[in-house]
């Protein structure tokens, strides 16, 4: 008895003990598996992009409500955490309706609003430039040696000799030191006296031949000196006129003031005729011419005269006078009793015709374009 009593005791109390370690067991395991169930899984965590928790209200609904893991699961994976599509965006036409416009999305701004963002804009953009005063970097003009290389008058490096040399000068001031900056359009700059065309002008000498118009085009089509000008990116003006039968020199430029200046009485510049003439003549033509020959339009006065050649009744003479009227050369000598065969122009002003051919046409030099300011006081 005592024993059976002692064994089922021991039953019980192992029963008892394992009951209760079955107890303490179950107890443990729920209170881990309810620590698991605050903590969901990787592959069960949601990553809500986009919108300000709407998704992620939708999914505690969808839980509560009993709906899969995997259809949630599936839905942020499709979101992604790398900015991917939302999946509560529609693309229709009502994406833009009351209804269908989700709570992450901004409303459509009305086009008024835009028409006011764009005139604003184009107010700020439309504003005068403000001008800052200069500061130590923004020096004004150029500096002296460039724009005499520029006007060709050398390289950079001949043209600071110059400067050394004390044989430039800007505005009667002789320049004596490197870095000068002057102002191309503006300052007046010469080398040893003469006038530095440092503008972008165009200085040419042409050899007119006879039978050609004076003037730039001509409407009857007829040979004219723009024929002879190859640059025909800038309106050039020719200085003077020769009669369409007289060969010789006439300038061409781009410069207004110095071709006005050239042919203004004012001035006075010479020219320089040669006439083919028929002898004998008199030993007082050149008198008479210097004096003065009365024509219709009035006395017309040649400055010098003088005999260059003569074969027999063959006379070639030399006329400079400073007057500009029309065919004044072979009116003069005409009413003097001797008519021109032929006429050239061998100069005008201090630019000589030279050895240069019929029909040719050079660039002048600087040295002559300075001589040709300092002729009109340029």
């Amino acid at each position: 008895m005592r024993s059976s009593g002692r064994n089922s005791g021991n039953r019980n109390n192992g029963g008892a003990g394992a009951g209760g370690d079955r107890r303490r067991s179950g107890t443990g395991g729920r209170d881990d598996q309810q620590k698991r169930a605050g903590r969901p899984r990787p592959e069960e965590r949601r990553y809500d992009v986009g919108g300000s928790g709407g998704q992620g209200g939708a999914g505690r609904d969808d839980e509560r409500k009993g709906a899969p893991k995997g259809g949630s699961r599936g839905a942020a994976a499709r979101g992604g955490a790398k900015g991917g599509p939302r999946t509560g965006a529609k693309s229709g036409p009502g994406a833009r309706g009351g209804a269908g416009r989700g709570r992450g999305q901004a409303p459509a701004r009305p086009r008024e609003y835009d028409a006011q963002v764009e005139e604003r804009n184009r107010a700020r953009h439309d504003k005068p430039q403000i001008k800052t005063p200069k500061t130590f970097g923004d020096q004004e003009g150029e500096r002296l040696q460039k724009v005499l290389a520029r006007a060709g008058m050398g390289s950079r490096r001949a043209c600071e000799e110059l400067i050394d040399q004390a044989r430039v000068e800007v505005n009667g001031r002789i320049v004596r030191e490197q870095g000068v900056r002057v102002d191309p359009e503006k300052d007046e700059v010469k080398v040893d006296g003469l006038t530095v065309a440092t503008q972008s002008y165009l200085f040419f000498a042409l050899n007119k031949p006879a039978g050609v118009v004076s003037t730039m085009e001509d409407p009857d089509g007829r040979q004219c000196l723009g024929d002879y000008v190859t640059n025909r990116e800038t309106r050039l003006f020719h200085v003077g006129r020769l009669d369409t039968e007289t060969e010789g020199i006439i300038l061409l430029t781009n410069h207004g003031e110095l071709a006005h200046r050239l042919t203004h009485p004012r001035y006075g510049v010479k020219k320089t005729y040669l006439a083919a003439i028929q002898g004998p003549l008199p030993r007082d033509l050149g008198k008479q011419l210097k004096d003065g020959i009365q024509l219709e339009d009035g006395y017309a006065r040649a400055d010098h005269f003088r005999v260059v050649e003569n074969t027999g009744k063959n006379y070639l003479v030399e006329v400079t006078l400073h007057e500009g009227r029309k065919h004044i050369v072979r009116r003069m000598l005409d009413e003097a009793g001797f008519p021109v065969d032929k006429l050239v122009r061998t100069s005008f002003g201090p630019i000589a015709l030279g050895d240069q051919k019929s029909g040719w046409l050079r660039r002048m030099t600087n040295t002559e374009v300075g001589m040709l300011m300092r002729e009109v006081e340029l």
